[in-house]
């Protein structure tokens, strides 16, 4: 059986975006067999897959140079690849990357499509167009090695006998989440008709779920309470996850749910939308002409009022959920 080695260290949704890519490429080259190697914690994305084998590693243990020559070596000591795959084109893959090409491997390096992403999020440009998916990108760094991958871009849904609703409040960057007092009221409203499950982490989310918890019935907080493996099978029980553009919705697609997601200061176009997950569920203002002004969502807000995201009103979200 022929191995492709394929890493990416981070970010967690980035990785996890990743998993439906390399599941329908093995299922469709079942000769094949992908290493896998990103850090240790996000093993559980990708359990089950045929073919795939799950390399955890600490990436402190290898800096620099001689620390990736090092990563290179037991790599390839270990599984013997005959491709390389670099999913995530950063420093340290840059780096391990031309080291392997000097091995004499077969090398794919993903286009992150950086020039095209400046270009969308300059508040300047007012013709809006939408990108290449970024599961698209993954896959064209494994056609590239010489293989070929028709992604579905449908998500699968494993259990039947769904119930309850999960909201993901939180995201890394302020101009990714929702003002949480509009969270609260969504909360109070949807907690009249449904069971709500609050996801997070870090300390001082799961201290504000508590805290909502606290004030409103029919809620139930399971930040913080659940292995990333019983996290997924809890949002595959869910009949919707309400999410942020954050990694809750690519693990919702992961999971087999619909999510609603919210977006700010991010937008869809840039290819980061969950796998699978429809434009129809996407909660965003349309008439700012600065959106998106930031891929990542981590920029400052140039109007200065975060107007993306405070006038959102509540009501669109009810709106998604009771559309049938």
């Amino acid at each position: 059986m022929r191995t492709i080695l394929a890493y990416r260290f981070s970010a967690f949704g980035d990785v996890a975006m990743t998993v439906p890519v390399v599941t329908e490429f093995l299922e469709q080259n079942p000769n094949i067999q992908i290493v896998f190697v990103s850090r240790k914690n996000f093993g559980d994305l990708f359990n089950g897959i045929p073919n795939l084998v799950f390399k955890g590693v600490n990436i402190d243990d290898y800096k620099g140079v001689f620390g990736m020559r090092k990563l290179a070596q037991e790599l390839t000591d270990e599984f013997k690849p005959e491709f390389v795959a670099d999913l995530h084109d950063v420093i340290r893959t840059k780096i391990l990357s031309k080291i392997f090409k000097r091995k004499g491997f077969r090398v794919s390096i993903i286009n992150k499509g950086k020039k095209e992403k400046e270009h969308l999020t300059d508040i300047w440009n007012l013709e809006k167009a939408p990108l290449k998916k970024n599961t698209e990108r993954y896959a064209d760094v494994l056609r590239e090695l010489g293989f070929s991958l028709t992604l579905s871009h449908h998500y699968r849904t494993y259990l039947s006998q769904k119930s309850g609703i999960g909201f993901a409040p939180f995201a890394q960057h302020e101009g990714k989440m929702l003002p949480l007092e509009k969270s609260f009221e969504l909360v109070k409203h949807l907690s009249e008709k449904h069971r709500i499950y609050f996801f997070g982490g870090g300390k001082n989310e799961v201290e504000t779920l508590d805290k909502w918890v606290a004030q409103i019935p029919n809620t139930e907080n399971v930040a913080g309470q659940l292995t990333l493996k019983q996290e997924l099978a809890k949002i595959a029980e869910l009949e919707i996850m309400i999410s942020m553009d954050s990694a809750n919705m690519h693990l919702a697609s992961l999971a087999g749910t619909r999510c609603i997601s919210v977006w700010g200061a991010t937008h869809p176009f840039a290819g980061f939308l969950g796998y699978g997950q429809k434009e129809e569920d996407v909660v965003q203002i349309k008439d700012l002409t600065c959106r998106p002004c930031s891929v990542f969502g981590d920029k400052k807000c140039y109007r200065g009022d975060w107007a993306c995201l405070h006038e959102i009103n509540i009501q669109q979200i009810i709106n998604k959920i009771y559309k049938d």
